[in-house]
């Protein structure tokens, strides 16, 4: 019967098996003249099936040991049964791979998951794998699961508005949370409590309209997106701007080869805090263009000029071809420290 096999059988089957060597070692002990570790010793090679090398001396000691290897027999094909049920339906692979999973999120650190598989939540995934970063999905629906799966996702099984389903994650190590979840209660209790365990996490969630939008925002959310306002702001600019539409479609695509945007972090540990733009030659030496900088208190100032000072824990906003940003994140790289 489909299913008829589980753990709990194979454990009953290690249970009979125990059962019956204490049984025939008792038995034995009783029914021959033979002290207990000679009982002990004719009742495992006897269930064992191994032969047994003197033939018991009385009656009861003969039947003792053919039920025994009866019972031995029919153990030994029931435990048969029971492990190729568990290895053909997946039980004791799906196990080995539960904890291979559960050991590589452990490992994770500095990555994002993903709340929610749905259109939005596989997008941002697409997104994340082209870019190159570790993420984790989270997801309760069946299908997502499976869909999840066979895309080789890392993903765990879980609403998120449960008790330890973040936890599974890795939200302790994690850097950033997308929330894209179709159900806006349910994004609003995961940010709630993402933003509760992580006050320093980012999170960016989805909202159906904007009165969820601002209950995200007051629950924690750093961004809130509304796909239908954004969607209709799109086909707008389409129409009215679509030559403004098409360069911002270029340079904000991910796979987009001539020009993209970047933002680059200025650290104390660069030794670039307190240079202008012009001093650090920028343009000349990188090729990239400084469109913007968003300050530490989180306002924007955009089109710096070359006099602009640049201090630590300013954002740079830059654009520019993939060599060229490659070379403006070199320039604010960590210096080693020397030596002295």
């Amino acid at each position: 019967m489909e299913g008829f096999f589980t753990l709990r059988h194979f454990e009953f089957a290690l249970a009979a098996f125990a059962a019956a060597l204490i049984a025939g070692w008792f038995a034995f002990w009783a029914l021959l003249d033979e002290g207990a570790l000679d009982a002990l010793y004719r009742s495992t090679v006897t269930i064992s099936l191994t032969g047994i090398d003197t033939r018991p001396g009385t009656t009861g000691g003969e039947i003792a040991t053919i039920v025994l290897i009866l019972a031995g027999m029919a153990i030994y094909a029931y435990l048969a049964g029971v492990l190729f049920e568990l290895i053909a339906r997946g039980t004791v692979t799906g196990a080995w791979a539960e904890r291979r999973r559960r050991r590589t999120i452990d490992r994770l650190r500095d990555h994002y998951i993903i709340c929610g598989y749905g259109r939005v939540g596989r997008r941002v995934a697409a997104e994340f794998r082209q870019a190159g970063v570790p993420y984790v999905v989270l997801d309760l629906d069946a299908d997502a699961i499976e869909a999840a799966r066979e895309a080789g996702e890392l993903c765990v099984e879980g609403s998120g508005t449960e008790d330890g389903d973040l936890e599974e994650t890795g939200l302790a190590n994690a850097r950033g949370l997308v929330i894209s979840s179709d159900s806006d209660v349910d994004n609003l209790y995961i940010a709630l409590t993402a933003r509760t365990d992580r006050p320093d996490l980012l999170i960016v969630a989805r909202a159906s309209t904007e009165e969820a939008a601002a209950k995200l925002r007051r629950a924690g959310a750093d961004r809130v997106i509304l796909p239908y306002t954004a969607a209709g702001q799109e086909l707008a600019k389409l129409v009215l701007r679509p030559q403004v539409a098409a360069f911002l479609d270029v340079v904000t695509s991910a796979g987009g080869p001539d020009i993209q945007l970047e933002e680059i972090e200025v650290t104390a540990a660069c030794g670039q805090s307190g240079k202008s733009i012009r001093e650090l030659r920028v343009r000349h030496d990188t090729g990239a263009l400084i469109i913007a900088v968003q300050r530490r208190d989180g306002t924007f100032e955009t089109t710096p000029s070359p006099d602009t000072a640049l201090a630590t824990g300013d954002v740079l906003i830059a654009v520019g071809t993939q060599d060229e940003l490659r070379a403006l994140e070199d320039l604010f790289h960590p210096r080693e420290a020397v030596a002295g």
